[in-house]
């Protein structure tokens, strides 16, 4: 088997360095550069990648001795399809490290092709560290490392306006493009940085809020072996990603030109407002998945596959989502629609083994915001209680009790909320239980037992939750 790299690839053809992407994880190598792969294949963009390590650890050089070469498996169900693709992705050009190499890292500023940075360095990532001292020596934060590049160009072109790039954040926190600016602008004072920089800053270079969302796996270390032999390459970097793929970019026109996902027939969409989108994600997929987890779990289902594709917890998740989470958002019916019928193949995909006990994590402050937003709502427009919600509910109190069915549940949730349940559960009868955790203001926001008809409508769902493990065979 071949060692894969441009030689034995037979890739010859070098492109304009477009883009610096701050992060090599598997998530940017298989979302961003699987587009930028497929816009250098379908349009005229024509455009290279320069891969920064932001931590001093990482695989920079893994990515070197490949020469930027790596596969991205997508597999997963499409349209009611299985797909299973394998992609040879060759827009990265370079991988580098600025704790390695830090002058040829700001180099990497002065080149007049670049237009864009795109990161991904978590949600952690993006803030400020004021033991970053000075721009001379490396950064430790990804901002501090940014805003050094950044001062670096802007020196170098003499702060031509046209030179300013676009920032798009992939970073998984509200506002991230807004955010990533003020930090810079943070460590431009921090530093003693001139205010035409500052100024260039503000009015010339592009800061993007921006949403994504693809489930990447990442290396399939269980099938490896079959995938380098179907390849022929021996691919140390292989990253294995769903076929479904969003990206929303709030930004202006010109940076849809620059960057013309459309033509490419990829699912992205330029937004002046992304809030929506943001709102749709949270309450059907995260919402579906947090409603879905103790009801299938109470049933003895374990992943999430199986469970939707049960008779039973199937439908109840089918309708909780068409019935009554999208009666509450504002998007329109087409898109709401064909959006949930996307997560409902996501969930269905049989290559992801997915552990409803892993969703689980957290569930009560998962259920708040995920899951409460759209009761409330649905009882505002409505006039009517959600009865698939709000079993849901139900359950995720009966799942915190820890046992269901003489089965033990490995509860997982911070100890002040498993304390409660504990102490909830010592109760004399459920509804005294049901009674408690609903007033609970700490978990939610609000004390649910003052709206009308969800204690009686929640304790009722448990009591038949506890009837049927009574029935059900240990």
């Amino acid at each position: 088997m071949q060692p894969l790299n441009r030689n034995t690839a037979q890739i010859t053809q070098a492109r304009p360095t477009k883009v610096i992407q701050f992060g090599e994880g598997n998530f940017l190598r298989g979302f961003v550069d699987w587009m930028i792969d497929l816009l250098n294949e379908k349009t005229d963009f024509n455009g290279g990648v320069e891969i920064i390590q932001p931590l001093d650890k990482g695989i920079y050089k893994l990515l070197n001795q490949q020469d930027g070469l790596y596969h991205v498996v997508l597999e997963g169900i499409q349209d009611g399809q299985t797909v299973q693709e394998k992609r040879l992705i060759t827009c990265v050009n370079h991988s580098h490290s600025p704790y390695a190499d830090y002058e040829q890292y700001l180099q990497l500023g002065e080149n007049p092709d670049l237009e864009f940075i795109i990161s991904n360095t978590t949600e952690a990532g993006i803030a400020f560290e004021p033991a970053d001292a000075s721009p001379e020596s490396t950064p430790a934060s990804f901002p501090g490392k940014l805003t050094a590049l950044l001062h670096r160009r802007f020196t170098h072109f003499n702060g031509a306006p046209d030179k300013a790039l676009t920032i798009i954040p992939c970073e998984l926190i509200e506002k991230n493009g807004e955010n990533l600016r003020a930090t810079v602008l943070q460590f431009a004072q921090h530093w003693d940085l001139p205010a035409d920089f500052i100024n260039w800053i503000q009015n010339d270079t592009t800061f993007c809020n921006t949403l994504v969302d693809r489930i990447v796996p990442g290396f399939p270390k269980d099938t490896i072996n079959e995938i380098q032999q179907e390849l022929g390459f021996e691919d140390t970097l292989v990253v294995k990603a769903e076929p479904f793929h969003l990206w929303v970019i709030e930004a202006p026109e010109s940076v849809a030109k620059a960057f013309p996902t459309e033509q490419a027939g990829l699912q992205v969409k330029f937004v002046e407002d992304l809030t929506p989108y943001r709102t749709r994600k949270v309450r059907i997929l995260n919402g579906a998945h947090t409603a879905l987890v103790p009801v299938a779990y109470l049933q003895g289902l374990r992943t999430v596959r199986e469970s939707v594709e049960d008779e039973t917890t199937g439908p109840f998740i089918r309708e909780a989502i068409f019935e009554e989470i999208i009666p509450t958002l504002d998007l329109s019916t087409e898109e709401l629609n064909q959006f949930a019928n996307d997560v409902i193949e996501r969930f269905q995909n049989p290559f992801i083994h997915h552990e409803l006990l892993s969703i689980a994590l957290n569930s009560v402050s998962k259920y708040k915001v995920r899951v409460l937003p759209s009761v409330l709502e649905y009882h505002k427009r409505k006039g009517q209680l959600p009865q698939r919600l709000l079993r849901s509910l139900a359950a995720l109190i009966l799942f915190y009790k820890g046992e269901y069915n003489g089965e033990q549940i490995p509860l997982n949730d911070t100890p002040e909320v498993l304390d409660f349940f504990q102490k909830a559960w010592q109760k004399e009868n459920a509804a005294e239980t049901v009674q408690a955790v609903l007033a609970n203001q700490d978990f939610w926001g609000t004390d649910l037992t003052q709206l009308d008809g969800l204690t009686a409508l929640v304790t009722q769902e448990v009591e038949k939750l506890q009837a049927q493990a009574q029935l059900r065979p240990v």
